[in-house]
């Protein structure tokens, strides 16, 4: 019996590891065939593992007897994350599902932004008064736990209003003497976070002070809840791909990318491609400008897609480098005159080394082939002067503008690296042949 016990737990133990892996490749129909095929305990573990997404999926796929038991088997703030992310028809009979005091703390979570502080806390945390002993603190807790409590990192000392005043880590209440009060213990020296904190702003202060949970606070320092290391995990993870997807030059998706149907990613990526098409239209308007130019010396156009290439890539290099600092918080608005001089340096010292390689082309083919004449000397340094002040105008505007956007109350993100790039094509033709009208006038042009 034991051994069929013991290959029972292995066998299971399989199909728990496989479902696991192959979770993002399956179809609903068949990730609920396999998640109704596991053991309790084991479809239990999988199920608090799975995004809000995935569970809201399951939940409302089971049979509805079952439902109320996998809604119960979540602490409010991740029973809240599943109804935000079900459908609007679905949410009252989710709600319906949980115990009255889990709806209450559902629905005052719900009442909060969801990338807010307030949104992402659990409310049921570890608390005590000053005023007991340890051991009576310990008992309580004990009683806590039992009850409801889904983690203790720390002990949350609130008084009569339900103000925080103090914080005692477990460990430190265990090793403390009996007697003492937990006043004697706790410390005072809090970090906590507005209900209304942005969760990127929540992130950083993780970041910053390496705690395992944060309290949120109301405008009067009452206590709501507390918001732990797992939470902000998804969270950091969720804001880097929104991010990088802005960044590619699309609407954050809002979903894993094969569950994205195809109208809709149809209209969150032609929208931003409609714009910058009709932003490269303006390129062409610029070439035409200067078609006499280009007719009189076609040369100069065997190297437009080398100088304009250059400044979108510089450009789009900068832009990157500044959302990502300001997404860390190395970078504030505060900082653009530092991150200007900064960048107007390294512009030109890039274009600079660019606008070399570029003369020893020139003079390369010259040598080679003879293509350019007595006028290669003048051309080198068109070329060379043309790419120095592309890549410095693309640095500079790739580093600025994610600050123009933050100042406008927009997202830096949105400063895309194709917008860039689109914003220095233009700007490109103009700078080169100014360059070149000034430096070739009266040889070849």
């Amino acid at each position: 019996m034991t051994s069929l016990r013991r290959e029972a737990e292995s066998e299971s133990g399989l199909a728990l590891d496989d479902l696991r892996e192959s979770w993002r490749l399956l179809a609903p129909e068949d990730r609920l065939e396999g998640f109704i095929d596991l053991p309790r305990p084991e479809a239990e573990d999988f199920f608090l593992e799975v995004s809000a997404r995935d569970q809201a999926e399951l939940v409302c796929a089971i049979a509805p007897e079952q439902r109320r038991s996998w809604m119960r088997l979540l602490p409010p703030d991740d029973a809240a994350d599943l109804v935000q992310a079900s459908n609007d028809q679905e949410r009252e009979g989710l709600l319906a599902l949980l115990d009255e005091q889990t709806r209450r703390e559902v629905m005052a979570l719900l009442a909060y932004a969801e990338d807010d502080a307030g949104g992402l806390m659990n409310p049921r945390y570890a608390r005590v008064r000053a005023d007991v002993s340890v051991d009576e603190a310990l008992s309580y807790l004990r009683r806590q736990a039992r009850e409801h409590l889904e983690n203790v990192y720390y002990v949350y000392v609130n008084d009569a209003d339900h103000r925080l005043v103090g914080v005692v880590s477990l460990r430190e209440l265990f090793a403390a003497a009996s007697e003492r009060t937990v006043r004697d213990v706790m410390a005072t020296d809090l970090v906590t976070a507005r209900s209304d904190m942005d969760q990127e702003a929540l992130s950083r202060l993780f970041a910053e002070h390496d705690l395992q949970a944060i309290p949120v606070v109301d405008a009067d320092g009452r206590m709501q809840g507390i918001v732990t290391v797992d939470d902000i995990v998804d969270v950091i993870q969720e804001e880097a791909t929104e991010d990088i997807q802005k960044i590619g030059g699309t609407r954050a998706l809002e979903a894993p990318y094969l569950q994205v149907g195809f109208r809709s990613m149809l209209s969150k990526r032609v929208v931003w491609l409609m714009v910058l098409f009709v932003g490269e239209l303006l390129t062409a308007t610029a070439m035409g400008r200067f078609e006499d130019e280009i007719a009189k010396a076609v040369v100069l156009s065997v190297f437009i897609p080398l100088i304009i290439s250059s400044g979108g890539n510089s450009g789009s290099q900068a832009s990157t480098l500044v959302i990502r600092a300001m997404a860390l918080g190395e970078v504030t608005l505060g900082d653009w005159w530092r991150v200007m001089h900064r960048e107007l340096v390294q512009g030109a010292a890039i274009g600079a080394i660019l606008g070399l390689v570029g003369m020893a082309r020139v003079f390369l083919w010259q040598g080679l082939f003879h293509a350019y004449g007595p006028h290669t000397l003048k051309l080198a340094f068109t070329i060379a002067g043309s790419v120095t002040g592309v890549v410095l105008f693309g640095t500079l505007s790739g580093s600025m503008l994610p600050f123009m956007l933050r100042r406008a109350g927009l997202d830096p993100a949105s400063a895309s690296a194709p917008f860039v790039a689109t914003l220095v094509d233009v700007t490109g033709i103009v700078i080169y042949f100014t360059i070149a009208s000034l430096i070739l006038r009266g040889t070849l042009l």
